[in-house]
């Protein structure tokens, strides 16, 4: 049976936390509510299940503050093999209760601080994840969005299923993209996390696979199984980490039953037409002016072009999806996409409570929430300021020129200490196309190349798919060697 959680007041739904620097701190507070999550025990397998099914399991304080100190119990157990994090219903967790916060935020200075208090509650938890002692498997099973994002991306196995819907929505409601996105959005392959971050663009099933954002593709009628199986593995104990990430993957392989044939690579957004148009009109070099230009441009392509058929319906829509969000949160994400290159792990979530914590100040975000999820029905919202050229650069500067009081939980709560880079598990998912371009330019040819990777893969699943379609994008044949386009 499911443990539940401690049942105390509901008088007060939703109540946000204070700050907090180590995990004892972290406690249940009266009006949390009793089981909005869900804590089971299964062999060596340690699982959260997200409760809160007719709100789409949205994240608030009362969840994090169950799960946390539940983690950190985890972490010093030897019975405790793998940890899973799933969701009841329709969601994995379709994002953060922002109708709750928005409301705070409309009561002024302390409704905006309890606000604030909420992210860095959320941020340590997102972190604890991204530098977990023990293995965490999310079954993205259904929408993940937002904070169920936090939740997921930073875990080393993300499985998706034929229900999978993933998005970064945030500046859709005058937010920016959070939740660690500053990290992994810029790691994606080419310019897809641009892309996500500025449109809030929806990928579906496989291709969130075949985007990097997952690191399995399995049917979902395969996860219960495959929890069962988790819960059975043992480890030696001196399996390090890695070796036991090595294991685990071996594991869900067992439980891949292919890809669906009608949704090649080419079809989605992580490939194909669109995804040169992609990795073409949100390159490095261009500012949101060169954006929007460029889609113009690939809005009129010559028609004798193949791909014109694809290209210019996207770019009207592309162009005009940009045009519609919040002009304060497009040039803001802009910006931290572009600098969040360079951050570490930790540096990202104080970085972003420091954003998050000057959006909460700004008229954009009660205005979006309320606009396109509060007010039935659903209005245009009217941001301030309302254009892209209104937005100067010292508005978006003070989103970064100023530094919160936010400490990390540390090693206290079961993390294993680590800062870094790049996530030390990027290899178990699909080949990415800075290991592709290794082997372009090392001289190999390409089946050599998907022979190599098929391989290091011990076969895995859509990896000739992927490696396939990144040759055709970005490699030319030159006298019987491929070589890397400029």
């Amino acid at each position: 049976m499911p443990l539940r959680a401690k049942i105390l007041s509901p008088a007060m739904q939703q109540s946000a936390s204070r700050q907090f620097s180590t995990v004892a701190e972290i406690k249940e507070q009266p009006g949390d509510e009793p089981n909005d999550v869900l804590f089971s025990n299964q062999g060596g397998v340690r699982t959260i299940t997200l409760n809160r099914p007719k709100k789409l399991n949205s994240l608030n304080g009362s969840m994090a503050r169950k799960i946390i100190p539940r983690m950190k119990e985890w972490s010093k157990s030897d019975l405790a093999n793998v940890v899973v994090i799933k969701g009841e219903g329709r969601a994995f967790c379709a994002g953060g209760d922002v109708a709750w916060l928005a409301q705070r935020n409309k009561e002024g200075t302390e409704g905006q601080q309890e606000s604030k208090d909420y992210f860095a509650l959320e941020y340590k938890l997102d972190h604890l994840i991204s530098t977990y002692s023990k293995p965490y498997v999310a079954f993205i099973d259904g929408i993940t969005m937002g904070g169920g994002v936090g939740l997921s991306l930073h875990a080393p196995f993300r499985i998706a299923t034929e229900n999978t819907v993933f998005a970064m929505p945030e500046t859709n409601i005058g937010f920016f993209p959070d939740v660690g996105a500053s990290f992994f959005l810029p790691r994606m392959d080419g310019e897809l996390g641009m892309y996500c971050a500025l449109t809030s663009e929806q990928i579906k099933g496989v291709h969130i696979f075949y985007a990097g954002v997952a690191t399995h593709y399995l049917h979902s009628s395969s996860l219960p199984d495959l929890e069962a199986r988790l819960a059975e593995l043992e480890f030696k104990d001196y399996d390090n980490l890695q070796q036991r990430y090595k294991i685990i993957n071996s594991t869900i392989e067992e439980f891949v039953t292919g890809l669906p044939h009608d949704q090649p690579v080419s079809a989605g957004p992580a490939g194909g037409n669109i995804r040169q148009a992609i990795d073409y009109t949100f390159q490095p070099a261009n500012d949101i002016n060169q954006i929007l230009e460029t889609l113009e441009t690939l809005e009129h392509m010559d028609s004798n072009n193949p791909a014109s058929t694809e290209v210019s319906p996207w770019a009207v829509k592309t162009r005009k999806t940009i045009l519609q969000r919040s002009p304060t949160s497009v040039r803001v994400s802009h910006k931290q996409l572009r600098d969040g290159k360079k951050w570490t792990i930790a540096e990202t979530f104080k970085k972003e409570h420091a954003i998050a914590s000057r959006f909460m100040e700004h008229p954009d975000f009660v205005e979006g929430v309320t606009a396109l999820l509060v007010d039935k029905p659903k209005r245009t919202p009217s941001w301030s300021p309302s254009t892209l050229e209104q937005v100067s650069n010292r508005d978006v500067d003070s989103f970064f020129s100023h530094e919160t009081d936010f400490e990390l939980l540390g090693t206290e709560a079961g993390s294993n200490g680590q800062d870094y880079n790049n996530y030390p598990h990027a290899w178990i998912g699909l080949p990415r196309e800075v290991d592709v371009y290794q082997q372009v330019r090392d001289g190999s040819s390409k089946e050599a190349i998907i022979e190599h990777f098929e391989k290091q893969k011990n076969g895995k699943v859509g990896v000739r798919e992927k490696v396939e379609d990144i040759l055709l994008r970005k490699a030319e044949d030159v006298g019987g060697r491929l070589q890397w386009k400029r």
